[in-house]
C-alpha cells in the first residue's frame, strides 16, 4: 500500500509530500490543476522512463520517493531473488540528475528499472482510461480468468517448464544444425582420421629415429673409431687395460705401509673396474655395429611419411600431430553418435512435453470451471452499473500448441445489447461501456489477487447520475480489500471517499506550481459543492455536498 509520495523538483512542482491511507481515497482539481503531474511523477518513481524536461529547476536534481507497505502481500521471496534487502516499509526512490542520468534506488540500493517495473507490477496498478483497450488483449483476458481460476502457482511451475522446453528445442535445432554441416565433412574427417590412425603416430618417434638414422649413415666411421679404440684398450703392450692391471700390482705393494697409499690403491681399483666395464661395452657395440641397408630404407620412408602428415596438417612435431589426430576423431565420434544424441534430446523433450501437458490441462480445466463464476460476475456488476443487457460468451479450448501461459486459446466475446451478436470487446463496445466493464473486471480481480494499490484515472469519463453513484460502491467496496485511489470529476464519487485530497495551482513570486492537500470536511463540502455547481457556490449546492457526504 503506498503510504506516502514525495515529489521534489518535478514538473511544476517545487516541493510536495503527502500521506496516503487504505480504503478509498479521492482525488480532485481543475482541469489543467496538475493531476496529470502527480500521475507522472508516481510513474516515474515506478520505473517510467524519465528525460529532462522532468526537472522544473534544469540546475538541481528532481527527486520522487514512494513508501509502500508491503508486510501483507508475501514480497519476501521476490526480494531475495533480485538481491534486495527486504523492509514492511519500503522506501523506491527516482533520481534525475542535471546532467539527464537516472538512478533509482529501493531501500537506498542500486536497482535498474527493470527491477523497478517488476516490483511495480506486485505493488500498484495505475489504470487510465486508454488502458481499457487492455480488454481486448489475450494476456489480460487470461489474467482475469486465471486469477479467478487460482492457477498461480500452475502457471508458474507451467512457465519453468515452457522455459525449459524452449532451451531442449534450441539444443536440439543446435544438434541438428552442426550434424548437417558435420554431415559435408564427414568423409573427409573420416579419411584423414583413417589416414593418422593407420600411421599409428608416438609422441617421441620422430627424434628416435632421426638419431638412428644418423648413425646407420656414418656406420664405418662409427666401426673404425670403435675398433681403434677397443685396440687402445686391450693392445697387451701398451694397451690402458694392461696398464692399469700394472699401475695396481705396483701401488699394492705400497699399501700396507700408509693410510694414504692405500686411498691411492683404492682409487686405481675403482679406476680398473670402470675400465674392464667400459672394454666390456666397447667389444658388445663393436659385435653390433652392423650397417643394413633396408632398415636404411625403411626409416627414411616412415620419416618422409611422419614429414608428410605433418606438412599436411600443418604442424611441426608429432605432438601437434596427435591433437590434430584427436580433433578428427571427436569431430568424427560426433557424427557418428549424432543419432544418438539426437535421440536422446527429443527423448528429453518428450518428456518434458508431457509434462507440461499434464499441467496445461490442469489450468485449462481450472479455466473452464471459474468462465461461469467470471461471467456471472461481470454480469452482475455490469447490470448494477446500468448495462442489464450485458452478456459475456467465454470459451477457453485446449490446443495442441504450446503458448507461455498453458495451451488454450481464449474466445472473450461481449454484447451489450439484448439479442445482439456477440464480438470483440474493442469493436461492439463503447468508450463508456469498456469503462464500466474494466471498472467491473478491477473490482474482480481485487477479490482475488494480493495486489495492494489500485489508481483510477477518471475511469467514470462518460458516465453520470445514478451510474457514478454506483461506481462510486464499487470502488467502495474494493477499497475494503485493497487501497483504491480515483482521480475523478464527478462529486457523487468524490463524496464516497475515506480521504479527499485536492490538486490545485498556485502563483509564488510570479512562478506558478501545483500542489495537494488533504481536504478537511469543510474544506471538503467546499470542494463537492463546487463541483456540483461551479465557482459560484449555492446554497443547495452546499446542502447538496452535504447529502452526499453524509
Amino acid at each position: 500500500m503506498l503510504t506516502q509520495l514525495s515529489i521534489n523538483n518535478y514538473a511544476l512542482i517545487n516541493h510536495l509530500s503527502i500521506d496516503f491511507s487504505s480504503g478509498l481515497s479521492i482525488i480532485t482539481g481543475e482541469t489543467g490543476a496538475g493531476k496529470s503531474i502527480l500521475l507522472g511523477a508516481l510513474g516515474l518513481v515506478l520505473g517510467n522512463r524519465a528525460d529532462l524536461s522532468s526537472l522544473k529547476d534544469t540546475s538541481t536534481k528532481c527527486i520522487v520517493e514512494a513508501k509502500v507497505a508491503i508486510s501483507n502481500y508475501s514480497l519476501q521471496d521476490f526480494f531475495t531473488s533480485v538481491d534486495l534487502d527486504y523492509e514492511a516499509e519500503t522506501i523506491i526512490r527516482r533520481e534525475i540528475l542535471p546532467s539527464g542520468k537516472s538512478r533509482a534506488f529501493v531501500n537506498d540500493t542500486p536497482v535498474t528499472l527493470n527491477i523497478l517495473n517488476e516490483l511495480r507490477s506486485k505493488l500498484i496498478d495505475v489504470h487510465s482510461q486508454h488502458q481499457t483497450m487492455q480488454l481486448s488483449d489475450a494476456s489480460f483476458q487470461f489474467e482475469i480468468l486465471d486469477a479467478l481460476a487460482k492457477n498461480t502457482d500452475r502457471i508458474a511451475s507451467y512457465k519453468r517448464g515452457f522455459i525449459q522446453l524452449g532451451s531442449l528445442k534450441k539444443e536440439l535445432l543446435s544438434l541438428e544444425t552442426a550434424q548437417k554441416e558435420a554431415n559435408k565433412q564427414y568423409d573427409y574427417n573420416l579419411h584423414l582420421f583413417t589416414e593418422l590412425e593407420d600411421a599409428n603416430v608416438k609422441e617421441g618417434e620422430q627424434s628416435g629415429l632421426e638419431e638412428k638414422l644418423e648413425k646407420l649413415n656414418n656406420i664405418e666411421d662409427i666401426k673404425l673409431n670403435l675398433s681403434e679404440s677397443l685396440e687402445l684398450s686391450i693392445n697387451e703392450e701398451v694397451g690402458l687395460q694392461n696398464l692399469l692391471n700394472t699401475l695396481e700390482f705396483k701401488i699394492s705393494k705400497t699399501a700396507s705401509f700408509s693410510k694414504e697409499y692405500q686411498e691411492l690403491a683404492d682409487r686405481i681399483t675403482s679406476m680398473k673396474i670402470e675400465m674392464d666395464d667400459i672394454v666390456s661395452e666397447l667389444e658388445t657395440a663393436n659385435e653390433n655395429v652392423d650397417f643394413n641397408p633396408n632398415e636404411v630404407e625403411e626409416i627414411n620412408d616412415r620419416l618422409q611419411l611422419l614429414y608428410n602428415l605433418q606438412k599436411k596438417h600443418y604442424v611441426n612435431s608429432n605432438k601437434e600431430l596427435l591433437l590434430v589426430f584427436e580433433e578428427l576423431s571427436d569431430k568424427v565420434r560426433k557424427v557418428e553418435s549424432a543419432e544418438g544424441d539426437l535421440n536422446n534430446k527429443k527423448e528429453e523433450i518428450s518428456a518434458i512435453s508431457a509434462k507440461l501437458d499434464a499441467v496445461a490441462e490442469k489450468i485449462s480445466k481450472a479455466r473452464t470451471s471459474a468462465i461461469p463464476k467470471l461471467t456471472k460476475q461481470l454480469e452482475f456488476l455490469l447490470t448494477d452499473l446500468g448495462m442489464e443487457n450485458a452478456r459475456f460468451s467465454i470459451k477457453a479450448t485446449l490446443t495442441n500448441t504450446y503458448f507461455s501461459n498453458g495451451k488454450d486459446h481464449l474466445e472473450f466475446l461481449f454484447s451489450a445489447n439484448k439479442g445482439g451478436n456477440f464480438g470483440e470487446l474493442k469493436k461492439v463496445a463503447s468508450g463508456g461501456e469498456l469503462s464500466r466493464i474494466m471498472l467491473s473486471v478491477k473490482k474482480v480481480l481485487s477479490e482475488n489477487t494480493q495486489l495492494p494499490t489500485i489508481i483510477f484515472d477518471e475511469i467514470d469519463t462518460g458516465v453520470s447520475g445514478e451510474v457514478s453513484n454506483k461506481i462510486a460502491a464499487i470502488m467502495g467496496l474494493m477499497g475494503n480489500n485493497m487501497q483504491v485511489i480515483a482521480i475523478t470529476h464527478l462529486p457523487q464519487i468524490a463524496a464516497k471517499g475515506s480521504n479527499h485530497y485536492k490538486v490545485y495551482k498556485e502563483e509564488i513570486n510570479g512562478v506558478t506550481t501545483t500542489n495537494l492537500k488533504q481536504l478537511s470536511v469543510e474544506e471538503r463540502i467546499k470542494e463537492i459543492a463546487e463541483m456540483l455547481s461551479g465557482k459560484d457556490i449555492s446554497d443547495s449546492a452546499l446542502t447538496h455536498a452535504k447529502e452526499l457526504l453524509s
